[in-house]
């Protein structure tokens, strides 16, 4: 979902400029088979310990003989659609936020003269797929993954940007007000619990134990039907545990809450957005693992083990340890739009939605 978001943020603030923008999801382009069949591929190598680690850290990062195949083989089925689509209606601008999509348009720029092509990137470390030639603009998150992507193209034209968060979460109500909302009584201590859009990590067992011990659970399944089942029938048997499927009240809960308990991603610029301390799950194999460690360098989070009993007893030692919830923002909007407008003036394109 992470890649969702930055795909939202960069067609809003275009919008804001006056562009028209589409949103397309390149693991669909390539056919409900193929798409398809390449997330349940990468669903088994999380599911192994160890496997994506050594693909990521053996082949991805370096740009390795299976990485390649990999790129090459899902280009088949992209570039063909990616084509289509852009025949279909003039384009200045195709920004990819997967890799994949820009491995698949770097094969096809030199058929459209005078399009600008850019990659936006939000891991600390960039690997070999991410990084291609003909790319003008790279938007990354930090100054270690702009050395990343030197790395690899050494011209680069690279904008370290602030990583942007939806709206609502700048408008998100207090702590007070929000837990007024949910029925959480001022004086309770209350966690949020999230594993990202899979419901990933040991989130059942540790929002039941949590629960037990007398502090509110806001837990979020996400996707995960199985997970959202249980933490329903639990909830059934400790009103302290209030369980959540997919939903978009996310800056609510994290204004309800004490501690934000997620895995590393874009979920935790949006907890700073509201001014929440962060517990990481280190469940995220591969790219997860460098982002959890660029995410303690940024402050303000903790790093918990992901079996049931380490997870508790970090989470209830972080509440100890914490002081009240900062009321405020730790950065505004404009951050984002003021880092975003320079980006674009770099490869020519500030001023083009105004001038249509």
């Amino acid at each position: 979902m992470g890649h969702d978001v930055m795909a939202e943020a960069c067609a809003v603030s275009l919008q804001k400029r006056g562009w028209t923008t589409e949103i397309v999801d390149s693991i669909r382009m390539m056919g409900n088979t193929t798409g398809g069949l390449g997330e349940k591929v990468f669903r088994g190598l999380l599911a192994i310990p160890g496997v994506y680690d050594a693909f990521h850290f053996g082949q991805l990062r370096q740009g390795g003989r299976l990485a390649l195949l990999a790129d090459r083989a899902s280009a088949k089925y992209l570039v063909p659609a990616l084509d289509a689509e852009l025949s279909q209606q003039p384009t200045d601008l195709v920004i990819s936020v997967f890799a994949t999509a820009a491995g698949a348009m770097h094969r096809i720029k030199h058929r459209y003269p005078g399009m600008r092509t850019a990659v936006f990137c939000t891991d600390v470390c960039p690997h070999r797929l991410w990084v291609h030639e003909s790319t003008d603009l790279y938007l990354v998150t930090s100054e270690t993954a702009r050395r990343f992507v030197l790395r690899f193209h050494p011209s680069a034209e690279v904008a370290v940007v602030p990583t942007p968060a939806r709206p609502s979460f700048y408008t998100a109500p207090t702590q007070a007000g929000a837990r007024s909302e949910l029925g959480i009584p001022a004086d309770a201590r209350c966690v949020l619990l999230m594993g990202g859009s899979w419901g990933l990590g040991p989130l059942q067992e540790v929002a039941t134990t949590l629960a037990a011990a007398g502090i509110y659970v806001l837990a979020v399944a996400g996707h995960n039907a199985t997970l959202e089942a249980s933490l329903r029938a639990a909830a059934a048997r400790d009103k302290r545990l209030i369980p959540f499927g997919f939903t978009d009240r996310v800056p609510l809960l994290m204004a309800a809450s004490d501690l934000v308990v997620t895995s590393s991603g874009d979920t935790c610029s949006e907890a700073r957005v509201i001014g929440r301390h962060l517990l990481l799950l280190d469940v995220v194999p591969g790219h997860g693992r460098e982002n959890l460690q660029q995410e303690l360098a940024r402050g303000s989070a903790d790093v918990a083990p992901i079996d049931p009993d380490g997870l508790r007893r970090a989470t209830l030692g972080c509440l100890d340890r914490l002081t009240p919830p900062n009321p405020g923002i730790a950065q505004s909007p404009n951050a984002w739009e003021h880092a975003f407008e320079d980006a674009l003036s770099r490869i020519g394109l500030a001023d083009v939605g105004a001038s249509r």
